[in-house]
């Protein structure tokens, strides 16, 4: 199969200084594997095989420099004549082979369909033959709520589908947590060339890892260039919504930005309001009382200055981890209080501009940001799952689970010992007592050595109260404040938020969840809330890599799938049984003791209170993508459509 490519990646290139350039700037892995691909040249690949090691091997891989030469002047010689690059697939065994080369190590077969997608090398899931695009009934309508990245990817895939959508978002433009992440810094951990649409892959990023309004820039653009923006009704909110059983649809109040009330019925909803929309402000005694600016690193107010403040920051997570390296430079003093600490990893790459040439390369170079962006995915996901699973044989009380995870933590404590390893104080305060990816890990974009600078401390004593100018802690030092920062988090736990959802017999969904015990089946439905869709819902976070983007894609095309199923049968709603819903959670569940999540020192909100672990899938994600492939029909009540004499009775 042939891709169809950009006009920029029409071949013959030009032989200029700009090829010249991209081909110099190149990542050699991923060159080597778009070289394979285009040209089929298997010597190359045993060639490079013996200088390509696995990042978790902990080799550099070290390319002998006139094989590197080589590699380029075959790929400068193959780009720039005319019909020698080969511009289809390779079969699935060569796939596996170059990708095999590429990372270093083996890449299993069964990822393949996965990586295909995921990489964008392949064809997205084509729905087009299927009945159910042409028997979408007059008046069927999906209701979406919020407009972040998961909601905007239901809205583009609902409109591919053919199906009448409106999306309901409460802020002015869509994002969703990058509209309102404006602190300074703010960023995303995943890189950026992965942190994307499968569907619509950013050749453009300028640095490798995100910033913020880059980020939310990139969703306005799919917004407009997937024309879904007429669909979304903004700075509109969702009151709640009812299921109507006679009728079979969902109706929703809705509240518009002028404060009238209105309600929509809707056949199905998805609820995409995101785990990071309900931000957490601490129960500290007197935080009321403060008399300066205070402000979450979520409800950021552009206006504050804070030159020449003696600022507090209360958290040391990844919003902090952002927030106080952006700041220092401007600020008197920063103070960081500090409840427990986070494992660092070095990530000083992830600031660096992206180079002009290797922008050029993925503009470019046929299939270069596909190769690119496997390479990510690669390292950055399933390659990773091996540290969450506890080694039954590992002693209890150590500080990893597993010869793997004890690596991970070497590598960590190396990157704390290099850059605070003559400051016993600090190291002896950062260095965490509990696994690495117990909890979320923290990029160290100058983190670390941030707290090395004279005009910053780093406060461990717990807080005790907050007064009109200061913060005492619990050992009675009292720290001068103008201005506090709260980097303390989000509600993740909450999962329906404030919403009253009511389902069938009038069970509200908030009720049923409460504060922190959210259960679902396939962290997506629940039983007695019939065609209700909850993206990222329990137990379906990517708790150790690749991004919520991969799971966002995954659960849509699980969506489109259960709606597809309903139009093609003729049915009004469906919802999985209490048996499946049991035995999905029996299932997930009783594989959490096996899961670094549940070590003795891992405490997160990856858990709620009583310990039970809410928020992580605890298998790959190749078995998630894999599971959301279809419906398994034998777990839903299938409701039929009442017939007319049935609805006036």
């Amino acid at each position: 199969m042939t891709v169809a490519l950009t006009e920029d990646q029409k071949l013959p290139l030009a032989e200029d200084q700009a090829l010249r350039d991209a081909l110099a700037a190149a990542d050699l892995p991923t060159l080597l594997m778009t070289y394979v691909h285009l040209s089929r040249d298997m010597a190359l690949l045993d060639k490079f095989q013996p200088h390509v090691h696995a990042l978790s091997s902990g080799k550099q891989t070290a390319v002998p420099d006139d094989l590197a030469a080589e590699l380029r002047e075959k790929m400068r010689a193959l780009l720039t004549s005319p019909n020698e690059a080969d511009l289809t697939i390779p079969e699935p065994a060569l796939l596996q082979r170059i990708m095999s080369v590429g990372m270093g190590e083996p890449v299993s077969k069964e990822f393949i369909p996965l990586l295909l997608e995921q990489s964008g090398l392949g064809p997205q899931h084509d729905r087009s033959h299927r009945p159910a695009r042409q028997q979408i009934p007059q008046g069927f309508k999906v209701l979406i709520i919020g407009a972040g990245i998961s909601g905007l990817a239901a809205a583009i895939k609902l409109k591919e589908g053919g199906y009448d959508f409106e999306v309901i978002e409460k802020n002015s433009e869509v994002g969703g947590t990058w509209w309102v992440a404006r602190y300074p810094g703010a960023g995303v951990d995943t890189p950026s060339h992965f942190y994307s649409y499968s569907f619509a892959l950013n050749p453009e990023w300028s640095t490798y890892r995100p910033r913020g309004r880059e980020m939310l820039d990139y969703l306005i653009r799919a917004s407009h260039s997937y024309g879904v923006r007429d669909h979304i009704h903004f700075e509109t909110e969702v009151l709640g919504m009812r299921w109507i059983e006679d009728e079979q649809v969902w109706e929703v109040e809705l509240n518009d930005k002028h404060g009238g009330k209105s309600t929509v019925r809707a056949n199905a909803v998805i609820n995409a309001h995101g785990r990071l929309s309900r931000w957490v402000w601490p129960k500290i005694e007197g935080l009321k009382d403060f008399e300066g600016p205070l402000v979450h690193t979520a409800e950021w107010d552009p206006d504050l200055d804070l030159k020449g403040k003696r600022v507090a920051m209360v958290g040391t997570g990844a919003s902090a981890a952002q927030c106080g390296p952006a700041i220092v430079d401007e600020v008197e003093h920063l103070t960081v209080f500090m409840r427990s600490g986070h494992w660092v990893v070095p990530s000083e790459w992830a600031a660096a501009k992206v180079p002009e040439g290797v922008q050029w390369a993925m503009r470019h170079i046929p299939f270069y940001l596909a190769w690119f962006r496997f390479g990510i995915y690669w390292t950055g996901s399933d390659g990773l799952y091996s540290n969450l699973i506890k080694d039954p044989e590992w002693p209890a009380e150590s500080p990893s689970v597993s010869l793997v995870n004890e690596r991970l933590r070497k590598f960590c404590m190396s990157n704390l010992e290099a850059k605070l390893g003559d400051r016993p104080d600090l190291m002896e305060k950062l260095t965490p007592d509990c696994p690495v990816f117990s909890k979320r890990i923290v990029m160290d974009t100058n983190w670390l050595t941030m707290f090395r600078r004279d005009n910053v401390t780093l406060e461990t004593a717990g807080i005790e109260r907050v007064l009109p100018g200061a913060i005492r802690t619990a050992d009675g030092t009292e720290h001068r404040v103008d201005a506090i920062i709260l980097a303390t988090g989000y509600d993740v736990a909450r999962m329906a938020g404030w919403l009253d959802i009511i389902g069938r017999d009038g069970v509200n969904l908030r009720e049923l969840w409460g504060d922190e015990d959210p259960v679902g089946y396939f962290g997506l439905m629940v039983p007695g809330f019939p065609n209700y869709f909850h993206i990222m819902g329990p137990n379906a976070g990517p708790n150790h890599g690749a991004g919520v983007n991969l799971m966002a894609e995954a659960q849509v095309h699980y969506i489109l799938e259960c709606l597809d199923h309903l139009v093609e049968t003729g049915a009004s709603a469906m919802e999985p049984t209490e048996d499946a819903n049991a035995t999905f959670n029996d299932r997930v569940q009783g594989q959490m003791p096996k899961m670094i999540w549940t070590h003795p020192k891992a405490n997160s909100y990856y858990k709620n209170s009583k310990g039970r672990v809410i928020g992580s899938w605890p298998f790959r994600l190749l078995d998630y993508w894999n599971e959301s492939r279809e419906p398994k029909l034998d777990d839903f009540v299938i409701h039929e459509k009442a017939t007319a004499e049935e609805t006036a009775a």
